[in-house]
C-alpha cells in the first residue's frame, strides 16, 4: 500500500513545473519582487538576488506515456539514436565512432571476464570496482 497517496501527483507537479522554469526562468525584475515580499534586509536580498535568477528559454523535451512497455521505451531510444545522428550530421562529426567510444570498447573486453566469476574485483578505479562487485553480488 503506498502511504503517500498523491506521490505521482506531485513527481507531476514537478516534472511540469521544471519544464515551466526551464522554458520561461525568473528575471532580476521577478526575483527582487518576490524577495522584498519577505522579511529580509536590503543587504540579504542584494546577496541572493543573482542566486535566484534563472535564464529561461532552454530548451527541453518531455514525453508522457500512458504506459512505459518495451515498445515505447523502443520508441524513446530510437529518437535519441536519431537525434544524435542528426546532430552529427550538423557539426559534421560522426557521432557513432569517437575516440571515447573506441577506449570504451577497450575497457569493456578487460571487464568482460571479470563478471563470470564470483571472485571480488579490486583492479579498477573505486567506482568501477564499486559498480562491478555490486552487480556480482545482486545477479
Amino acid at each position: 500500500c503506498n502511504s503517500v497517496s498523491d506521490h505521482q501527483e506531485k513527481l507531476l507537479a514537478n516534472f511540469f513545473a521544471q519544464t515551466e522554469a526551464l522554458a520561461f526562468g525568473k528575471d532580476k525584475e521577478q526575483v527582487l519582487d518576490e524577495l522584498q515580499k519577505t522579511n529580509k534586509s536590503v543587504t540579504e536580498i542584494e546577496k541572493l538576488v543573482n542566486y535566484k535568477i534563472f535564464q529561461g528559454n532552454i530548451p527541453t523535451n518531455s514525453f508522457l506515456f500512458k504506459e512505459l512497455n518495451p515498445f515505447s521505451l523502443g520508441q524513446l531510444i530510437a529518437l535519441y539514436e536519431h537525434k544524435i545522428f542528426v546532430q552529427g550530421v550538423i557539426w559534421n562529426i560522426f557521432s557513432f565512432d569517437q575516440f571515447g567510444v573506441e577506449l570504451g570498447k577497450v575497457l569493456a573486453n578487460r571487464i568482460l571476464p571479470e563478471l563470470t566469476n564470483s571472485d571480488k574485483i579490486s583492479s579498477h578505479d573505486y567506482s568501477t570496482n564499486g559498480l562491478i562487485n555490486y552487480y556480482k553480488t545482486n545477479k
